[in-house]
């Protein structure tokens, strides 16, 4: 992978490192949702807990943590919501090829902001959301796009909390923030659980999914019918 040159390495393999030693709980275990999975536990591509567990936990969606973020103008007069997990392929599709145009179009004019939830489909993204929410705001979608492009690279990895680590690195995120944010429980708590208000609040059962002024788009979607929906809430 090119842009995981070894000396970038180095001081986030510390930090992965110090996860594995500090022996983080596995989230499996009954019905808690509370804990992060271990770097030596992690599978990539292994279920979140059901839905019905995560009603259950003691740590409900906590507001304050998972209020979506929102790129463009936040008096824009059209909202597009994503709802997304950053190990879909076809998230990643839509984020690659159809994002940058609307960006142009229409983020970028003031006209669309679009806000992102998280809809996280396993651990890997889960994970991958988290390492997201600890980055700096003004720094949250870039991480997010470098996310989605190194996809293949760290969506499969045996050494998932390391490579993250790299790519939070990447986002200027110290060695000491990538260890505190491996450590939030509260807050991987939050984005496992949402999905239960996600999921109710708009019906969602794939990703990705998206939301413009009531119309629902499922898919990653070319341009135009983006531009359909988004016309027809403009006029």
């Amino acid at each position: 992978m090119s842009i995981l040159q070894h000396k970038a390495t180095v001081p986030v393999i510390v930090v992965a490192l110090t996860v594995i030693v500090g022996g983080i709980a596995f989230f499996r275990s009954g019905t808690e949702v509370s804990s992060i999975p271990s770097a030596s536990n992690v599978q990539p591509n292994a279920p979140l807990i059901s839905e019905a567990q995560a009603a259950e936990s003691p740590s409900a969606p906590t507001q304050s943590l998972i209020t979506p973020r929102i790129l463009g103008n936040p008096d824009a007069p059209v909202t597009i919501i994503e709802y997304a997990s950053l190990t879909c392929p076809h998230c990643a599709a839509f984020h690659q090829e159809t994002l940058p145009e609307l960006k142009k179009t229409y983020i970028d004019t003031g006209k669309v902001k679009l806000e992102y939830r998280d809809y996280p489909l396993n651990e890997g993204a889960a994970l991958g959301s988290l390492l997201a929410r600890c980055a700096p705001e003004d720094r949250y979608f870039p991480l997010i796009n470098l996310l989605f492009a190194q996809q293949p690279a760290w969506g499969g990895s045996q050494n998932m909390l390391a490579d993250l680590a790299k790519l939070g690195s990447f986002a200027g995120m110290s060695s000491d923030s990538i260890e505190a944010c491996f450590n939030n429980q509260d807050l991987y708590a939050a984005i496992v659980n949402q999905r239960t208000y996600w999921s109710e609040l708009h019906d969602i059962g794939s990703t990705p999914t998206f939301i413009i002024d009531g119309t629902k788009i499922v898919g990653s979607q070319p341009f135009e019918k983006f531009q359909e929906a988004i016309e027809s809430a403009l006029n």
